[in-house]
């Protein structure tokens, strides 16, 4: 139902069957969240050395880091609404936002976290799109707890 568009920035990234995975993550997540129409997500799959371009160009923060999310529209989290959303209807769907996932951190924070790299991959995926939901953590306080809760609940739904 949803459109969701994975590809990679470079060739010989590995990790076989990542896309089946993320998709199932982002219908998990969209799904929890009570998000029936049809959207839009593009998930870049790259490298440290991608992600922390982008996060020095995007952010101005010079390091790389896990998961990057550039939502679409203002949303608030756990309100989703699709008039207040850009849609695209090329492919007829609401566009939320783009995803930049490194891959190459995913396999470092399974190893670190001492789970697997599928855990690890669909954990990140969930939490990018709740950003994509006007989800935030900047703060320590009720929002960030929010956004563990809804993460912790979509987890248990994917089995991981």
């Amino acid at each position: 139902m949803h459109k969701i568009v994975v590809y990679r920035e470079k060739k010989k990234l590995g990790h076989f069957g990542v896309k089946k995975l993320l998709r199932r993550a982002v219908n998990a997540a969209l799904e929890a969240e009570g998000v029936a129409e049809r959207c839009y997500i593009n998930i870049m799959l790259t490298d440290d050395e991608g992600i922390h371009a982008i996060n020095r160009e995007q952010r101005n923060i010079d390091r790389p880091t896990d998961v990057l999310s550039f939502p679409m529209n203002e949303l608030k989290a756990g309100e989703f609404d699709s008039r207040l959303c850009d849609y695209d209807p090329r492919v007829k769907a609401i566009m939320l936002g783009d995803m930049v996932l490194s891959l190459e951190r995913c396999m470092e924070q399974s190893k670190e976290y001492g789970h697997s790299f599928d855990r690890e991959v669909s954990y990140l995926c969930v939490h990018s799109v709740l950003h994509l939901l006007g989800y935030d953590h900047l703060d320590e306080g009720e929002m960030k707890a929010q956004m563990r809760r809804r993460e912790d609940a979509i987890m248990v739904k994917i089995g991981l």
